[in-house]
């Protein structure tokens, strides 16, 4: 482990930070709210701890794997910890603890906010909220990589630990390349989602931080009803499209763009995504027909916006799924265990690793028939590297495993059953809303302080794929 090389990367992701830390500042000055002076302290907070490490640490070293992981999984911990700045030296969140959940929140996209009235922030906190989704939807690492020369060196190193997915694919072969197509995508899908959003009679404002949050799939709304607040089905089928389409893998977005639109279908992955959002959406309305909405099209427009919302890992609400039957809550929960496709800006397990955990397990059982068979998991005509498939199956246990202990933890703080289990999936697979005492309607203020600390490592978890995380706890990482 090169530590002085790590220290100095992360020096310079601060640098980064504290110029978005100012963003906000015009909107402040503009309401005279009184954040200006937070928001500008805590960007020399930032920028004076950014400029320390950036300059004290200098390596003439490549970096490697270790240090790409290690730089993704301390980056995203310390944006939390200085992004939370402006609530606590703003007084809208006095507890640090709270401010860090809900920054941790945000740049994990999770959506779980600790906030009883979230009209009562002023507007430009609401857009700091949204600005840190936005910018860890696609990934701090890889805008870096866009945008700053010096992460150039050994910039797969950081692609590969912060890209979500099973793997890592270049569209260029400089990564840097590959970044800034990548975020050149995401900024258009944002600003396409802004028009229709102001189109449909949403504010400018409140249009530009519901894009910020639907792109990357984060959830964090202006209001406190979220999108239920605006009652609109246009703003209903518009998000519910972008949520779909954020959770589609942004590579085959890009090769959309430039004429190849037989690229989606011609992707298994798409294909049993489209297939489960379509499919789910149909049993959900079929359930909730007649006994929760009585007309076909309020039954499809709130059934498909859910659906969306919770595969995509979202976590917008329209509805309070809560009082739907019991058997469509236990299909969103099923789908808050699959999250979007790999390489889109979606949490949880991903549609790519849920549908070759079934092709292996299909496999399995065909051997048990016929023991002298060969019969490869494929994924679409391409047979899947022996290497990857130990790797989803490694990945799946390590899941389920850090859902059990977390649960557990969670329960220690006398929280019921479906509280704890509700609260861990919805954090691991970066949802926000769960069931029970952390249902659609309800937050995770209520929360005891050690169960909030759970929550904040599961949202890094669930963000960075666990295995960023965890390798870190190895001691053979550490060693020569």
């Amino acid at each position: 482990m090169n530590g002085m090389l790590t220290l100095r990367i992360l020096g310079a992701l601060l640098l980064f930070l504290s110029g978005a830390l100012l963003l906000p500042i015009p909107l402040a000055l503009l309401d005279a709210d009184g954040t200006a002076g937070p928001f500008a302290l805590a960007a020399v907070v930032t920028l004076a701890a950014g400029s320390a490490l950036f300059k004290c640490c200098k390596s003439g070293k490549e970096l490697t794997l270790r240090e790409g992981f290690a730089v993704v999984s301390f980056g995203w911990g310390l944006y939390a910890l200085f992004g939370a700045l402006p609530f606590v030296f703003s007084g809208a969140i006095p507890s640090f603890l709270d401010a860090l959940f809900e920054t941790m929140s945000g740049f994990t996209t999770t959506g779980a906010t600790i906030l009883t009235d979230v009209e009562a922030l002023p507007r430009s906190l609401l857009l700091w909220r949204a600005l840190t989704h936005w910018l860890g939807g696609m990934g701090i690492i890889v805008l870096s990589l866009a945008i700053l020369p010096m992460l150039g060196v050994g910039g797969m190193q950081l692609f590969k630990a912060e890209v979500p997915g099973p793997t890592a694919d270049r569209l260029k072969p400089r990564i840097q390349d590959t970044a800034k197509l990548l975020w050149g995508v995401y900024v258009l899908f944002t600003a396409l989602e802004t028009l229709l959003l102001m189109a449909g009679g949403m504010g400018p404002f409140d249009a530009v931080c519901h894009a910020f949050a639907t792109l990357a799939t984060g959830g964090f709304s202006t209001r406190n009803a979220s999108v239920a607040a605006y009652d609109s089905a246009f703003i209903d089928w518009t998000i519910t499209l972008f949520m779909f389409l954020a959770g589609v893998n942004f590579s085959l977005h890009y090769h959309a763009l430039r004429g190849r639109f037989g690229d989606y279908f011609r992707s298994e992955e798409f294909r049993f995504y489209l297939a489960l959002t379509l499919g789910v959406t149909a049993l959900l309305a079929v359930l909730n027909y007649g006994s929760s909405y009585d007309s076909v099209a309020d039954t499809l427009r709130y059934s498909a916006f859910q659906a969306s919302s919770i595969l995509t890992t979202t976590g917008f609400g329209t509805a309070d799924y809560e009082l739907w039957p019991v058997v469509a809550q236990f299909l969103l929960v099923f789908l808050m265990f699959v999250g979007g496709c790999a390489g889109s800006t979606g949490g949880g397990m991903k549609v790519a690793r849920v549908l070759l955990l079934f092709k292996h397990a299909q496999v399995q059982l065909f051997r048990l028939i016929h023991p002298r068979a060969v019969r490869l998991v494929k994924l679409g005509d391409l047979p899947v590297d022996r290497e990857v498939m130990q790797s989803i199956l490694g990945f799946f246990a390590l899941y389920v495993g850090s859902f059990v202990v977390a649960t557990c933890l969670m329960a220690a703080t006398d929280l019921d059953v479906v509280t704890s289990a509700a609260s861990v999936v919805a954090t691991l697979g970066n949802i926000g809303p769960g069931l029970g005492a952390v249902g659609p309607v309800d937050n995770y203020s209520q929360i005891a302080p050690f169960g909030k600390s759970v929550l904040i490592g599961c949202m890094l978890l669930g963000r960075l794929e666990l295995f960023t995380v965890l390798v870190l706890f190895f001691p053979s990482f550490w060693r020569k």
